[in-house]
């Protein structure tokens, strides 16, 4: 499966060319629930399943979220709103 170029300005540290949705998936869940629309949201979700996503995020936490960020996608993305997080293994202080 090939990522779509439009999520280029999203996966902007790799060209999408050299990019794997299966090597690379850590990477692109975290940048896409960050920096992404509903678009790639939804092709996120076309690509891996729901609980794939859920467990990259939950297993896999990468400081570099916004709190409006981290909370948009544990609440309302991924809908884990009664789920404990240390959100300092999220969220970024400084920008």
């Amino acid at each position: 499966m090939k990522i779509p170029k439009c999520l280029q300005p999203i996966l902007w540290s790799k060209s999408i060319d050299k990019l794997s949705p299966k090597n690379d998936k850590n990477y692109i869940v975290h940048q896409i629930l960050m920096y992404g629309d509903l678009k790639s949201i939804k092709w996120l979700f076309d690509t891996y399943s729901r609980k794939g996503v859920a467990e990259v995020f939950i297993n896999h936490p990468k400081k570099m979220y916004t709190p409006s960020a981290f909370n948009f996608a544990k609440d309302i993305v991924l809908g884990l709103e009664d789920s404990e997080f240390e959100e300092d293994r999220y969220v970024r202080t400084s920008f």
